[in-house]
């Protein structure tokens, strides 16, 4: 069996599973869609702003100031400053910072070590400020209380820990 008849073929398999059961599979499909549909339009206006802003954070060039204040504090860590956009973009930006990615591989090679240090940190980071407005935002929550701080503090424990991984694997 090939690859693709593997999603159809699950697909189907729930489909049967359901009939099986006594499971009116079409109304409940059609009840679980309409649950999605509220739910996409209840998270819309923070997914709008958190767009808007990371637009607005890309397009004012505080990305680049950041950095540039930044440089320093990485040139005594030994984290290349080249990967500082990347570093900053990324909690608010997957296309964004997959964008920034490919245009260090492009600068520099993806077998540089900007190159692995940015495939490194796309791995083992998350889009903290994107994931926390779909979660919370699904659920109805509007203070985060501790997650958003906890979440910051695994970006930066991703970003040293990418150092590190770099060191190890790559001298």
């Amino acid at each position: 069996m090939g690859a693709e008849w593997i999603v159809p073929g699950f697909g189907a398999l729930i489909v049967f599973w359901g009939m099986l059961r006594g499971v009116p599979v079409f109304e409940e499909f059609c009840l679980g869609a309409k649950e999605g549909l509220r739910a996409a339009v209840r998270l819309m206006p923070a997914l709008c702003a958190l767009v808007i802003g990371v637009r607005m954070l890309s397009a004012s060039g505080a990305i680049d100031l950041l950095s540039g204040l930044l440089a320093p504090l990485c040139a005594l860590l030994g984290f290349p400053s080249e990967a500082v956009p990347l570093f900053l973009l990324r909690p608010f930006s997957g296309s964004g910072s997959l964008a920034l990615v490919q245009e260090l591989f492009r600068r520099f090679s993806p077998d540089s070590q900007v190159g692995r240090l940015a495939s490194i940190l796309m791995g083992s980071s998350e889009t903290t400020f994107y994931a926390t407005t779909v979660y919370f935002g699904a659920v109805g929550k509007h203070k985060t209380r501790y997650a958003l701080p906890a979440a910051i503090l695994s970006d930066l424990a991703a970003a040293g820990f990418s150092l590190l991984a770099l060191r190890i694997f790559f001298g």
